[in-house]
């Protein structure tokens, strides 16, 4: 009988790999560190394998694997096109997992699979549409539009952080300069502490996590802000600001009616985030829309890709098999 669901978050320094049974009750998970793109596939194989020898389930109970991957995905392939903070390039993710596992393959942009996560299961649950702005190392867009994820003609889409929101010269590894993750990332809140730790003005953060870049990461920001360091608030009351105006934007041109804002920045400055965020937006947006939206915090935190993920193959599959026996009865 196959009615285990594997979800797979492909993201950030972490992968995170948890097994669903028909209901999306987890059953099992295994987290582990991410490689690059020469043994990542392996990697991801291996987790899986890991996984499922763990939880003691067969693999041939696994009816189908959904995976979130960061960066544009050919959808008709299943294929990563690039992903800049992995360093992978063109990786044929359903290729090796369908070969390897025999089973359906539903390969997504990570951010769209947490965004369909909290449409089906968290925050937005019941949302005729719903788009998701998640500030990390960049910062990942995502939209679910009448229960399904947004798409380009066979690529994903929604890149909201690489789209101009300011006047700015610096870029984020692209040709665009101003671009919202380079105003308003957590790497550009860290990038701007760090200066201020080394000119004296954040002691908190100096004595905490010093100006290493790497070691400046969103606790340690919300611990500074905790201990006093106003100038480290500031920078990322700015933050939020860019990306209350981002949320303007989007309310402007599809007037969702939930936004949803994640990643670890927001889940260690929650108030402090999305209170900025709203304040500008409400503000900003045209009067007619001002009551058509809510902003919320995401809810399932790093179970958002994984549910999402692995639901969205479950849909993908029940409706090609409906598909199927439509054309099946015609005949």
């Amino acid at each position: 009988m196959k009615d285990i669901w594997i979800g797979f978050d492909l993201g950030g320094t972490k992968m995170l790999a948890v097994a669903f049974d028909s209901d999306m009750k987890p059953v099992g998970r295994r987290r582990r560190k991410t490689r690059g793109s020469d043994t990542g596939m392996s990697r991801i194989v291996s987790t899986i394998e890991r996984l499922l020898d763990d939880s003691k389930i067969d693999p041939d109970r696994v009816a189908g694997i959904g995976i979130g991957c960061p960066g544009p995905i050919d959808l008709e392939a299943g294929r990563l096109l690039a992903s800049p903070n992995l360093g992978w390039d063109t990786v044929d993710v359903r290729k090796v997992l369908n070969k390897r596992f025999d089973c359906p393959v539903a390969v997504v942009n990570d951010v769209d699979a947490g965004v369909y996560g909290e449409y089906r299961f968290g925050a937005a649950e019941g949302s005729r549409c719903v788009v998701g702005i998640f500030p990390g190392t960049g910062i990942g867009g995502g939209c679910v539009y009448e229960g399904n994820i947004l798409h380009g003609a066979g690529i994903s889409c929604m890149e909201i952080g690489h789209t101009r929101i300011s006047s700015g010269v610096r870029s984020s590894g692209g040709e665009i300069p101003g671009t919202l993750e380079t105003e308003a990332s957590r790497l550009a809140i860290a990038s701007e502490a760090a200066k201020l730790a080394y000119r004296g003005e954040a002691p908190a953060l100096l004595k905490d996590a010093g100006t290493d870049l790497s070691s400046i990461r969103s606790g340690s920001l919300a611990d500074s802000v905790k201990k006093g360091d106003k100038a480290v608030k500031q920078v990322i009351e700015e933050a939020a600001t860019v990306i209350g105006y981002a949320v303007v934007n989007v309310v402007h041109m599809l007037c969702p009616d939930k936004i949803i804002l994640g990643g670890g920045l927001v889940e260690a400055m929650e108030d402090l985030f999305l209170d900025r965020v709203r304040k500008t937006a409400h503000h900003c947006v045209m009067p007619v829309y001002k009551d058509r939206f809510k902003i919320v915090a995401a809810k399932l935190g790093d179970d958002a890709s994984v549910m999402g993920a692995a639901a969205f193959a479950k849909s993908r599959l029940e409706k090609d098999d409906a598909g199927t026996k439509a054309n099946g009865s015609k005949d």
